[in-house]
């Protein structure tokens, strides 16, 4: 296949996102017994907070993020790139893959902690995002070392990777023609098509995240707000609602 080229070093434009799915909320652990003596809200005020306002929001199922999804297949793809043209004694071979694997994994334990921290959630998908970019720049010196030029949003290759990017559930076997292609050139260039819309997708995360953090605080106020409402449970009351309380 002859190689066509175009355009800039800019990111590739207009790649589509999917949603991800529903994600599995966190629940305490049932049988807790209370210690003798001390005062509190009744079994029944707790079994009803359970089951409507636990201050443990939802959080993990990484594997349902497109972000997550997308890093998984540059990890795979860099681990093939680098066996083909990377030296193995080569500090950049080192340096590549470990940044590849800091973009997926940080993204996986940001998921995992943003039920006791969104502090932790927001700061590693951000670690995430920043070694993707690290790892894009790898690929941008290898392909001005080598005469390669980088695609352009309107060139006929980027917009076949983008229709591919389309592809529910895509995964490596989607992208296997492109990244294992013979023409480093066009290796080289989907590979890096793959981060930019990883790193847009990180982007997008981070920015819903700060919403979401400002709409409904961090694990201190809903733990504060959680006590509150069961204890106004336990009274024999309604209970109030607390969800405008702040610390």
């Amino acid at each position: 296949m002859s190689r066509e080229s175009s355009g800039s070093g800019r990111p590739a434009a207009g790649w589509e996102i999917r949603r991800s799915g529903p994600v599995q909320r966190g629940r305490p652990e049932e049988g807790t017994e209370r210690t003798q003596g001390t005062s509190g809200p009744e079994p029944a005020a707790l079994e009803s907070l359970a089951e409507t306002d636990g201050f443990i929001p939802p959080h993990g199922g990484y594997q349902e993020l497109l972000s997550y999804q997308k890093a998984l297949v540059v990890y795979d793809a860099t681990l093939h790139f680098c066996d083909r043209f990377i030296e193995r004694r080569s500090r950049t071979r080192d340096q590549m893959i470990q940044a590849a694997r800091s973009g997926k994994q940080n993204i996986l334990e940001g998921s995992a902690a943003s039920g006791t921290s969104k502090e932790t959630e927001i700061k590693l998908t951000g670690v995430a995002a920043a070694s993707l970019k690290e790892l894009l720049e790898d690929y941008r010196d290898f392909m001005r070392n080598h005469g390669i030029e980088e695609w352009a949003p309107e060139h006929p290759y980027a917009l076949r990777l983008r229709r591919l990017n389309r592809t529910p559930g895509a995964n490596y076997a989607t992208f296997k023609k492109g990244v294992e292609h013979p023409d480093a050139a066009i290796c080289t260039n989907v590979i890096a098509g793959l981060i930019k819309v990883t790193c847009y997708l990180l982007d997008r995360q981070l920015h819903r995240l700060e919403r979401d953090f400002l709409r409904e605080g961090g694990l201190r106020e809903r733990m504060r707000r959680a006590r509150l409402m069961a204890r106004g449970q336990g009274q024999g009351g309604k209970g109030r609602d607390f969800r405008d309380t702040r610390d």
